[in-house]
């Protein structure tokens, strides 16, 4: 029997009925990136009115190169219609970034020089940024990859040039909803490089006024917490847990950057991509095992359990924006416009859902509350409590079992629930007096079946 009949077999054994999520809206996610500020905890985002901001990026880093404005529209319109609220994209792009021109024949940059911005390219990531803003996306703007601010033979900034066109974007997009990204997969590895990105930044800054907040895309994990922590530009921590390995705990990295100084919230900028091979560094891969939907829904619900302030989903065909008539880089084999219906996206955003529905901003990651299931391995448990007591979260990956102490619910009753994040669906299935120690068994087990587990207080 599959899982959906599984599912709705047990759905009607319940007293209680099952709950759907709320649909997404045109216009529901019209957040103001612009006016985004970190929490006064130092743990989450917030807009202007104080509402957390939870961040929910799809990785498209290609689209201002590769994309012609048809295309732009049928992207920003999928990912918004998802609920994605960032698109993380490189004005500078990895592939050819800068020795090919884009869909319309436009260069980057003229002769080359990152000190003469091209005009008409420019033109065409003008509209790209606008109309990501009209769907209510923000756009996670990358002035430029890695490879070409760092020591090596595509070095293309010095100090000067860096802080030159840090300013023109920041004056050209001052008034955009977005949020700056420097690094590009790449780490601060000198002296000479931090005084490169420092320039960027300071460019930015100067740029726009000090509009919109910056981060820093490092490759690997905790980088940018511990190269670039006393950056007083840096607003908040983003790791890269990448593509090594399937069931890497990308927990493990939040709680890294979380015990850092100052306190910043933090984000996975990259996890494992849907559709790219694992471990794809490695020689000898078999290009025929791809991480899939299961390996995305695990990489974000770790994170998110573990007190990330959001999270970054990617699919190996998008982010490069592949089309047959191109060369694909680490095994793209699907072109972007089918990929974007892989199912990791469409789960992506319900856990963007979840999360605001269930208050994430007031999460505390308590690995202690799991007094007996998984804790390493593909199955680990993760588990949250919110800090006044009045709800508590645990995800199982593989459907383990696990036991609570419901003496940490406050509340003398509350609701337990079980949260499909394959599907989107919740399912009530008992009230229950809050003390005791009660073991708890999802209502499948396995890869691919993973469950959540909500005790709210009446």
């Amino acid at each position: 029997m599959t899982i959906k009949k599984d599912i709705s077999r047990w759905a009607l054994s319940c007293t209680a009925g099952l709950l759907l999520l709320a649909p997404w809206h045109q216009g529901a996610a019209q957040e103001k990136a612009a006016e985004l500020r970190v929490a006064q905890n130092g743990r989450h985002l917030v807009a202007a009115d104080d509402v957390p901001f939870f961040y929910l990026a799809d990785t498209a880093w290609a689209m201002f190169h590769r994309l012609n404005r048809e295309e732009v529209d049928a992207y920003l319109k999928d990912r918004a219609k998802k609920g994605f609220n960032v698109i993380q994209a490189v004005v500078l792009a990895e592939l050819g970034g800068i020795t090919e021109p884009n869909s319309y024949g436009d260069m980057a940059l003229l002769d080359g020089n990152p000190a003469t911005p091209n005009p008409a390219y420019f033109r065409h990531v003008d509209y790209a940024v606008r109309r990501a803003n009209e769907q209510g996306l923000a756009i996670g703007l990358l002035p430029s990859w890695g490879r070409y601010w760092r020591d090596g033979k595509e070095q293309i900034f010095d100090v000067e040039s860096a802080e030159i066109f840090g300013e023109y974007l920041g004056k050209r997009y001052r008034h955009a909803n977005l949020i700056w990204i420097l690094g590009g997969d790449s780490n601060v590895r000198s002296a000479k490089e931090r005084k490169i990105i420092d320039a960027m930044a300071r460019g930015l800054r100067k740029g726009d006024g000090g509009r919109h907040l910056i981060s820093f895309h490092p490759r690997g994990p905790g980088l940018a917490s511990k190269q670039l922590g006393d950056a007083k530009w840096l607003d908040f921590y983003m790791s890269q847990s990448s593509h090594a390995a399937r069931d890497l705990d990308t927990g493990l990295y939040i709680e890294h950057d979380r015990r850092m100084q100052p306190r910043r919230p933090v984000i996975d900028g990259e996890p494992r991509y849907e559709g790219i091979p694992v471990g794809f560094y490695n020689q000898g891969h078999d290009p025929r095992l791809r991480f899939d939907d299961t390996d995305t829904r695990q990489a974000g619900w770790w994170a998110l359990l573990a007190g990330a302030a959001g999270h970054s989903y990617g699919n190996n065909n998008v982010w490069q924006m592949w089309t047959t008539a191109r060369e694909p880089a680490i095994g793209a084999n699907r072109p972007w416009i089918e990929a974007l219906d892989d199912p990791g996206a469409r789960q992506a955003g319900y856990l963007r859902r979840f999360a605001e529905a269930h208050d994430f901003a007031n999460w505390e990651p308590r690995q202690d509350l799991i007094l007996d299931g998984s804790l390493s391995g593909p199955a680990k448990i993760r588990a949250a409590r919110a800090r006044d007591g009045h709800r508590i979260i645990v995800y199982s990956p593989r459907g383990e079992p696990f036991t609570l102490d419901l003496g940490e619910v406050n509340g003398a009753m509350h609701n337990q629930s079980w949260f499909d994040p394959r599907y989107g669906v919740s399912y009530k299935f008992r009230t229950e007096q809050s003390h005791g120690i009660q073991a708890f068994v999802p209502p499948s087990s396995g890869r691919g079946q993973d469950w959540v587990l909500v005790l709210e207080s009446q």
